[in-house]
């Protein structure tokens, strides 16, 4: 039987086909990892992976042109873009607090209508044995995924900060700044809010951001607000100082991303122009699980600065 297995510090990614129906089976991923085209072997196809850049893979089969977990790996994870495979290398090792006891807690809702970027909806969490006059302190994100929005869009940064923490605080007691955090395009979208509005927040936590550079990331330059983006970072970078009261400014990336260059030279320049600012990094790539594993202790320790 053929079974995808590591073998020391490779990957060897099998695909169980004894008829050798295929014509074409590859190991697709989100990194660049070289010609990865399997070949026939008996009973299937195989590829060795060597010099992975990652303690974890997060991977799928392409058999023929289409896309699916490989059916003898029975780790699965999810992703914006459905279910991938995954595997452990001998380095990775999943985070402590997934096996502790999860705390009772409550999920409500909350709309905000008729901003200048359209109608905002909220989801909050908060402890189950919580009042909503108890004074807590609020960890925010920018909200739904949405390209328009988050692309240095000066009415929902508007909307965010002048319409939606208002509406939040007025049902729901808060202690202290919030914190704003965001991954990928919400990351730049939740810098770009604080960057336009420095004193509404105590801190930013910022996973990959996409902080995207002509230089850095013409990979990039289809994307449909390349301009917006590019142009916002253009402008932070010319900054020669922070505004008073700028955020305590966490971020967080793979070293394995496309983002990781363009996080890497925003980090040091916030930090230059006076940021408080702090880094964290883990050996993945821009996945779902690569920013739950930089949580802890990087949001932790942010909060306890930003909240203690």
């Amino acid at each position: 039987m053929l079974v995808t297995e590591v073998d020391g510090e490779d990957v060897v990614v099998r695909y169980a086909d004894p008829d050798h129906a295929a014509t074409h089976v590859g190991v697709w991923a989100h990194l660049p990892l070289g010609d990865t085209t399997m070949r026939r072997v008996d009973g299937g196809w195989e590829a060795r992976l060597t010099d992975l850049p990652v303690d974890r893979l997060e991977y799928l089969l392409d058999v023929d042109g289409d896309l699916r977990p490989d059916p003898s790996n029975p780790r699965t994870t999810d992703g914006p873009f459905g279910h991938h495979s995954w595997i452990p290398l001998p380095a990775y090792r999943e985070p402590h607090w997934l096996g502790r006891p999860g705390i009772a807690a409550e999920r409500g809702s909350l709309t905000i209508a008729r901003t200048g970027a359209g109608r905002v909806d909220v989801e909050l969490w908060s402890p189950a044995d919580a009042s909503n006059d108890e004074e807590l302190p609020l960890l925010l994100s920018p909200g739904p995924r949405r390209n328009q929005r988050y692309a240095a869009n000066p009415s929902y940064a508007r909307a965010l900060t002048a319409r939606v923490l208002p509406a939040i605080t007025r049902e729901f007691a808060t202690d202290g700044r919030p914190v704003l955090m965001g991954q990928s395009l919400g990351a730049f979208a939740a810098l770009h809010a604080a960057w336009t509005s420095p004193a509404t927040f105590g801190g930013l936590f910022l996973q990959s951001g996409s902080f995207f550079t002509a230089s850095l990331d013409p990979q990039e330059s289809g994307f449909e607000y390349w301009h917006e983006v590019t142009g916002f970072v253009a402008s932070v970078h010319a900054a020669s100082q922070a505004a008073p009261g700028a955020p305590t400014t966490t971020l967080v990336c793979g070293t394995a991303e496309e983002n990781y260059a363009n996080n890497v030279a925003m980090r040091d320049h916030l930090a230059e122009v006076g940021v408080d600012t702090a880094w964290g990094e883990v050996r993945d790539g821009h996945t779902w699980t690569c920013w739950r594993d930089t949580l802890d202790p990087h949001l932790t320790d942010l909060l306890a600065r930003v909240w203690a």
